[in-house]
C-alpha cells in the first residue's frame, strides 16, 4: 500500500488548474491549424488567425486564454493499491482555491444555484472518481466554461429511434447551439447507460485528444460522420460561417437497458481544456 499526502494532491490540482487555463493542448492547436489552412470563407479564415493568436500569447504571457476560466471539472484515477492522507475532496478543493486565486483566474461559482452568490474562490470542483488498478493517482483538471455548457443538451430515446435518432439529436443539438458556445467547438457524445451515466461519458469524451480515434471502428467511423455533418451546417467559427464549425466529435458509449437510448451531447468550445499528471 503506497501512501500519499494530501498536500501533494493540492499542489498538483493547483498547478493544473493555471496550467489548463493559459496553455491550450497541442492536439487543439494542430487542429484548429489545420482547419484555418483548409478554410476558404474570409471571414472565417480571419476569425480562426485571431483563434491562433490569442493562444499564442496566452502561451508567451501565462495568462488564460479565455476570461471565463470555468468551473473546476476534476477528473481522479485513483488507483486501488494507494492510502490518501488527509480529506480528498477537501484537498482538490483546496488546490482549485489557491489556483484560481495564484493564476488570478475569474472566480465563477455561486454557492447556490438560486440565492446566486459567489463563492469567492471558484470551490466548490465538480470532482469525479474512478477507481483503477494499481499504486498511482492520475488527476485531470478541466476547467469548463458555461457558454458551451450551456448549449449541452440529454434525451432519453427510444430504441427504435436507432442510429438516425442519436445522429438527428447530435445535429439538432449543435444547430440549435450556433455561435453561442464559441466555435469552432469540440463536441462529446455520450451513448448508453442511464440517464447520468450518459451525461458523465459525454464530458469525459472532451478529455480525449482530438487526434486520437475511437477504439472501435464503428464509432470512429460514427465520429468523423457526425464531425462532417456538423460542418456542413456552415454555422462557422465565432458564428460567421464557413465550414469550421467543429474541430472533433468524440463518442464514449456502455450497454444500456432493452427499453432505453440514452444520448447525451456536452458542448466545449475551441478552448477545450484540459490537464493531467499523474503522481
Amino acid at each position: 500500500m503506497r501512501e500519499i499526502s494530501a498536500l501533494i494532491i493540492t499542489q498538483t490540482v493547483k498547478k493544473l488548474c493555471i496550467e489548463a487555463n493559459c496553455h491550450l493542448g497541442n492536439d487543439i492547436k494542430k487542429r484548429i491549424e489545420q482547419f484555418y489552412e483548409n478554410e476558404k470563407w474570409p471571414q472565417a479564415k480571419e476569425v480562426l488567425e485571431r483563434i491562433i493568436q490569442n493562444y499564442k500569447i496566452a502561451d508567451e504571457s501565462n495568462q488564460p486564454i479565455c476570461q471565463d476560466t470555468g468551473m473546476a471539472c476534476v477528473f481522479l484515477k485513483i488507483g486501488q493499491d494507494v492510502h490518501i492522507i488527509g480529506d480528498v475532496k477537501e484537498t482538490v478543493n483546496e488546490g482549485v482555491r489557491q489556483g484560481y486565486e495564484e493564476g488570478y483566474l475569474r472566480k465563477s461559482v455561486v454557492r447556490d444555484p438560486l440565492d446566486r452568490v459567489n463563492t469567492g474562490d471558484n470551490t466548490p470542483a465538480m470532482i469525479y472518481f474512478d477507481i483503477v488498478p494499481g499504486d498511482k493517482i492520475e488527476i485531470t483538471v478541466a476547467p469548463k466554461g458555461f457558454g458551451s455548457e450551456n448549449m449541452s443538451r440529454i434525451a432519453m430515446l427510444r430504441p427504435s429511434d436507432g442510429l438516425k435518432g442519436v445522429k438527428d439529436f447530435v445535429l439538432k443539438t449543435a444547430e440549435e447551439a450556433g455561435p453561442n458556445p464559441c466555435p469552432p467547438i469540440v463536441i462529446g457524445v455520450g451513448i448508453g447507460g442511464t440517464f447520468d451515466k450518459a451525461a458523465y461519458m459525454a464530458k469525459k469524451a472532451l478529455l480525449r485528444p482530438v487526434d486520437k480515434k475511437n477504439e472501435t471502428a464503428f464509432y470512429a467511423d460514427l465520429e468523423q460522420q457526425l464531425l462532417e455533418e456538423v460542418n456542413a451546417l456552415g454555422i462557422g467559427p465565432q458564428g460567421f460561417g464557413g465550414k469550421t464549425t467543429a474541430l472533433a466529435v468524440n463518442i464514449e458509449w456502455c450497454p444500456t437497458h432493452i427499453a432505453g437510448l440514452p444520448v447525451a451531447v456536452n458542448i466545449n468550445c475551441h478552448v477545450t481544456r484540459h490537464k493531467t499528471e499523474v503522481i
